[in-house]
């Protein structure tokens, strides 16, 4: 039996039995081994930090701010695309989460069974011209948040980050035959041009939020840019993998990285809501659902040159409706 760190080392106790051995020859192998490790706060990295040109942090934080896996997706296409690589991982996942809600999962491996404990992620990848790019899949924490942020900006500082972008999505009141918004926002103005010419709107939102967005208002005083993507979902229509959110988020970070365009994968995302066409002529309530939101949409467009503008208010049946279908989706997140 072996146990990994979302992927990682196998335990002291599963490696004596594997090779035959007392568990004091393994724990001298792991000391030798764990001396060319490095720690940075509650970071553990398995290499020297490579040297990075003017880094850019593209972080998808699980499961705030990553509906339908919007975030993980696209930062996946890119990671293979770039043949990311591994960095580092937090070396005692435990103080931080709780695992009777990230799950750790059991598999099969080679006959032999294993268990993956989830973990906050770090990959590279460089390419010929700056910025560098670097990968965090961001576990939001349960304990212990200012510790956690401090840990993070903490690495950020020593591989030289640039900026640091937030990506993912959220669902709200959109309808899914108009082109899927993506919000955003900059702590300084100068960057409303970037904005623009991406087709990303200023955000908004006020309400609860993650206590990892302490990293965003402290990088600033590090001297970190900031950016944050979000991809507006339709919130009748909830599923693990939602592939046309994931092609509109792959849009703005194309454009921004220059990317291929193959990376979007349209079509599957096309193929994903026009299956949806049928639940919404099935059920009449997501049917009078989407004609107001498609109104309220239309609205908004035409009027966004002009200012804000109040959005015409939903019925109350329609209220009821959305609120039921929240209910029904609240789980604990067993990832």
């Amino acid at each position: 039996m072996a146990v990994r760190l979302d992927g990682g080392a196998v335990t002291q106790a599963a490696r004596a039995e594997i090779l035959d051995v007392g568990p004091s020859a393994i724990e001298n192998t792991l000391i030798d081994c764990q001396t060319v490790n490095m720690r940075l706060g509650e970071f553990e990295f398995t290499e020297p930090l490579p040297q990075l040109k003017d880094p850019h942090v593209l972080a998808v934080i699980k499961p705030w701010i990553d509906v339908g896996n919007v975030g993980s997706l696209a930062l996946g296409r890119m990671e293979r695309h770039m043949r990311a690589t591994e960095l580092g991982r937090l070396a005692r996942p435990g103080r931080y989460y709780d695992f009777t809600r990230y799950r750790p999962r059991s598999i099969r491996n080679q006959g032999r069974r294993e268990y993956i404990i989830p973990n906050t992620i770090i990959r590279t990848a460089t390419r010929e011209e700056a910025p560098d790019l670097i990968f965090m899949h961001i576990r939001e924490p349960h304990a212990y948040g200012e510790d956690f942020t401090d840990s993070v900006l903490e690495v950020l500082t020593a591989l030289g980050a640039k900026r640091y972008s937030l990506v993912g999505a959220m669902y709200d009141m959109v309808p899914h035959t108009r082109p899927l918004l993506v919000s955003g926002g900059s702590r300084h103005p100068e960057n409303e041009e970037e904005y623009q010419s991406i087709g990303v709107r200023p955000s908004d939102y006020q309400g609860p939020t993650s206590i990892t967005y302490l990293i965003n208002q402290q990088a600033e005083s590090l001297g970190i840019e900031t950016r944050t993507f979000v991809v507006h979902l339709p919130q009748y229509f909830q599923v693990d993998e939602d592939f046309t959110g994931t092609t509109r988020l792959m849009e703005v970070l194309c454009r921004l990285y220059h990317l291929p365009n193959r990376l979007m994968d349209r079509q599957r995302g096309k193929q994903q809501y026009e299956a949806l066409e049928n639940i919404v002529k099935d059920t009449s309530d997501v049917a009078s659902l989407l004609s107001r939101l498609e109104e309220r949409y239309d609205r908004e467009q035409q009027d966004a040159e002009g200012g804000p503008s109040q959005p015409p208010a939903l019925s109350q049946n329609i209220e009821n409706f959305l609120r039921e279908l929240n209910e029904g989706f609240e789980q604990p997140d067993q990832s």
